[in-house]
Formats: structure tokens, sequence, C-alpha cells
């Protein structure tokens, strides 16, 4: 019998994506041994405020992000959905795609902490195991119900500080790869609300 690929997902809304969300998907890959970690740009979560990047502009930057490693990919199933973006369906989704994969979810441990309140928790437990990471400078919670926690070296960067940085004309080198830099500086986003 052949061996199932071992699939981590990270599903967000990455407006846009930083160093600190590929510290955290390397991290876990490397600590639980997986072949690879798909990135999933959502279209619109549920339980955040609308992304200010249109969708097109998050998945170009997403791309760019991971281009070069070979441990990580990026999949549109949640943009190629639309409306809103739950956690369920992104997994009922990538195991069509993907019957061949043993799933893990990987997402921070605040929010792994209120796996109960997602939609179809029940179901979800069966798609996919649940990984939470640590944030430095963030208490971890305790997430319960089977989930375990990876703790990530410190890359203590937001999308919201990207966003408020590029606003104000701060620099963002050091904080997403260079390529997300030239392509927000490009594409003149979060200036003002013209993304």
């Amino acid at each position: 019998m052949p061996t199932l690929r071992r699939l981590g997902v990270f599903g967000g809304t990455f407006d846009p994506i930083h160093l600190g969300h590929l510290a955290a998907a390397d991290e876990v890959r490397h600590a639980l041994g997986l072949d690879e970690v798909v990135f999933v740009p959502a279209h619109a979560q549920p339980l955040k405020p609308a992304p200010v990047a249109s969708p097109e502009h998050r998945l170009a930057m997403t791309r760019l992000a991971v281009e070069g490693d070979a441990g990580f990919s990026v999949s549109t199933v949640d943009l190629d959905r639309g409306g809103a973006t739950y956690t369920v369906d992104t997994l009922a989704d990538l195991t069509a795609l993907h019957p061949d994969a043993e799933l893990t979810f990987i997402a921070g441990a605040d929010a792994v902490a209120t796996l109960d309140r997602w939609k179809d928790p029940e179901r979800l437990m069966t798609l996919a195991r649940f990984v939470g990471v640590t944030r430095p400078g963030h208490e971890a919670p305790d997430p319960g119900r089977g989930v375990q926690v990876v703790d990530v070296p410190g890359v203590a960067v937001s999308s919201t500080e990207v966003r408020r940085r590029v606003s104000v004309g701060a620099p963002i080198r050091y904080l997403v790869p260079d390529a997300v830099v030239e392509y927000i500086d490009r594409h003149r986003l979060y200036l003002g609300g013209n993304a």
C-alpha cells in the first residue's frame, strides 16, 4: 500500500504575505516532516475584516513569496470558489484534489483555540489534523482537542503592521520577501485603499 503524502495547508488572507508566514510554514514542515506546504489565499474570511488588496494582488504576492522553494506551493481553491472562505470547504476541496494526501491545517495558535466555533468543527477534525503556530510576543492559548502546537522562531511581523508601514512610507524590506516589496511598490498597494 503506497504511503500518503503529508501535505500542510496554510490558509490566510496574506494581505500581504510576510516572512513570518514563510518562517511558520517552514518550521511546521520541518517539525512534522511534511512533504509540502500549500498556501491557500482566502477569498474573504468571515471572522476577519475584508482584505485591503484584491484577490488577484494577494494571489500574485503569495506566488512570488514561495517561488523557488520546492517545498511550498499555492492553491487557488478558495479564490476560485469565491464568497466567504470556510476552512471546512477548503479542506474538502483539497481532499478531492489530493486524495493521496494526509492534510495538516496550519493556523495561529490563537485561531485554532477557537476551533469549536468554526463552521462544522466535527467534520473539520475528520478532514485534517490541526497545528497551531505560536507568534513571538503572544501567549499561546491551549488549543485543546488534540491540536499540536509548534513554536516558531522570532519573526514578529504582521500583515497589519506591513500595511501600516507602507501607508506612512516606512520601509518593509526584511519584513516581506524582496519580490513582494517590489510588487507592492509597482502596484502602489496599501497607499490609502487603492489596492
